[in-house]
């Protein structure tokens, strides 16, 4: 291990880190219809429980609707129960030609505020993800140290890089927060 590739490790992990956030940032929702907001619902299909995505072809019909057309008709009603139960407050209709219409309830002000606090929950989870990558690039520089492979300057000067490199992603992290909460906030 030198101190490049401790740099490049921590680099990686901060980065997945930031890519995590915005998986997680694009399945809150804003009020807006985006086919993300039924990523995570699942469809019992012939037994074994798959993704919505690989069942149904999921669309934005309007600002306020996503279809989902399921690709065998006799799912449609397994594909509308699924949604009904996925816990994210969705009443899906069914149109009677395999086309599901999911339209999206209007954010009420409470709502927002509750959506701000998970969406400012998901960013402090981020935050502590990229210090304890820091944090562990830290503690193989200090391990490098102890074998005798780095000097102390260098330790030093590693340690105020992953610091730098940490503000940085976090800032990141503030920026997509802010950009999010404006989103929420939006009527």
């Amino acid at each position: 291990m030198t101190i490049a590739n401790a740099k490049q490790e921590a680099s990686l992990r901060m980065q997945k880190s930031i890519d995590a956030l915005q998986n997680n940032f694009a399945k809150i929702r804003t009020g807006r219809a985006h086919p993300s907001l039924l990523e995570q619902v699942k469809v019992s299909y012939y037994g074994s429980d798959m993704p919505l995505s690989q069942v149904a072809n999921v669309s934005v019909g309007d600002s306020r609707t996503l279809l989902v057309t399921a690709w065998e008709k006799a799912m449609v009603p397994v594909i509308e129960k699924a949604i009904l139960t996925s816990g994210l407050g969705l009443n899906p209709t069914n149109n009677g030609t395999g086309a599901i219409r999911v339209p999206l309830p209007a954010m009420n002000e409470e709502r927002r505020r509750d959506m701000i606090k998970i969406v400012k929950a998901e960013a402090e989870d981020g935050r502590i993800a990229i210090r304890n990558g820091r944090r562990d690039a830290n503690n193989q520089f200090k391990e490098l140290l102890k074998a005798k492979l780095i000097g102390e300057d260098d330790e030093r000067q590693a340690a105020e890089e992953i610091q730098k490199m940490t503000d940085k992603f976090v800032a990141e992290v503030d920026k997509m927060l802010a950009v999010k909460e404006a989103e929420l906030m939006e009527v």
